[in-house]
């Protein structure tokens, strides 16, 4: 045996955070309902049971919340905790299938705790209409045996594991972009185990990585991703199966393949000790609807005949389908430069910026560029639905380089 072996610790076994046998209680009236899971034998009676006594926060309704709750739901998890802050858009309804045509503008929290306790009624499910937060995080997931995490920014991935390794409890994570999905399970275990700080040791800056708004997201890979998580959600609570605990899977719809990474701890990365609150360095969005500072395509044509700036924060790779006649090519990483130096290229100064529009691809990128320069004192106004919504106006758009 190698020093190293020596060295190297017991690598921990997910399976046994299945839930323990002192909490089990006899299988719910309506034993019918889950005959036909019952009968494999993998899971069983034992396994039913344990489900029924899980408690399960999921963090995020959405595209990913949405079948991982209705699978949860309808296997029997006993406690469900259903975190979101925002309402449902008609744009959610292609791929939260959740939600219907009835729901939009109410809370999603709200809405889906609703329609899941129609579909099982023995499942207590319990929404909470807020986001989880860095002085809130570890008070609002005690208690829970798992939790699962499908939101779709990085402040919230990045608190629900270092939640979730104060607390040492297992984390479901998914991700998922145009066709593309990731899957993985987290568990700190004391220092020995993978948690997302290893997959991604470094927050992103604002704007660096597209949201699904911006890059766009098709509404199936929704129910592969979501039903994977609620899969090994089950597996983890039922002590079954080999559990995505190490291993990064990696789902490519147009190939209809998936693949697989392993993961292992940085031995240099120290446990967490604190929660970090990395919105400050990556941006966090905000609940969906109208914000302050928002302007509208239709006001568009008054604000460049006043001289008003619209600066379109793309990235260069997005400008194939054109720019707002008027507007000026700024990516936003040289925004941001400038308002940190006081000055930037193509002209853009920090005392320039002042009253600018910022559009972006549909408006989600603006608006973290909006706060950040807002803390340094710079404000600016944010074009709601970004260059979606100039498309959909009627107005004028160029190619890139075009004269204005």
């Amino acid at each position: 045996m190698t020093s190293d072996a020596l060295r190297r610790p017991e690598p921990p076994r997910i399976r046994d955070r299945a839930i323990p046998d002192e909490r089990l209680e006899a299988l719910p009236g309506d034993a019918d309902r889950y005959l036909r899971q019952v009968r494999l034998p993998q899971l069983g009676e034992l396994g039913q049971r344990r489900l029924a006594a899980a408690r399960v926060a999921v963090i995020g309704a959405g595209g990913l919340g949405a079948p991982v709750l209705s699978y949860l739901t309808a296997a029997g998890v006993g406690r469900i905790t259903v975190f979101d802050p925002d309402t449902v858009d008609a744009t959610n309804l292609h791929r939260q299938v959740l939600f219907t045509a009835a729901d939009v503008g109410r809370s999603k929290a709200v809405a889906a705790t609703a329609h899941l306790r129609a579909q099982n009624p023995e499942v207590e499910v319990t929404a909470v209409v807020d986001v989880v937060t860095p002085a809130s995080a570890l008070e609002q997931l005690a208690g829970h045996d798992l939790v699962l995490d499908g939101t779709d920014n990085f402040p919230t991935r990045y608190l629900a594991s270092d939640a979730c390794e104060l607390l040492d409890l297992p984390l479901v994570w998914g991700s998922i972009l145009a066709f593309s999905g990731q899957v993985s399970v987290f568990w700190g275990a004391q220092g020995r185990g993978v948690t997302y700080r290893d997959l991604h040791p470094v927050p992103p800056r604002p704007g660096e990585v597209p949201s699904c708004a911006e890059a766009g997201v098709l509404g199936m890979l929704c129910g592969v991703i979501g039903s994977t998580m609620a899969m090994e959600a089950v597996k983890v609570l039922a002590g079954m199966g080999e559990v995505l605990f190490g291993r990064l899977a990696l789902y490519d719809a147009l190939r209809a393949r998936w693949d697989e990474v392993p993961l292992a701890r940085d031995p240099q990365r120290l446990p967490v000790t604190a929660i970090e609150d990395v919105a400050l360095t990556c941006s966090l969005p905000g609940p969906t609807g109208p914000a302050a500072d928002e302007v509208t395509a239709e006001e568009l044509p008054a604000l460049l005949a006043a001289g008003i700036r619209v600066i379109d924060i793309r990235e260069q790779s997005e400008l194939a389908g054109g720019m707002l006649r008027g507007a000026e090519h700024v990516p936003m990483a040289q925004v941001l430069d400038a308002a940190a130096s006081g000055e930037g290229a193509a002209g853009i100064a920090a005392a320039r910026l002042e009253g600018a529009v910022l559009y972006c691809a549909a408006g989600s990128r603006s608006g973290s560029a909006q706060r950040v320069l807002a803390e340094r004192g710079i404000r600016v106004l944010s074009l709601r639905g970004g260059f979606e919504a100039v498309q959909g106006s009627g107005l004028e758009t160029v190619p890139p380089g075009t004269s204005r």
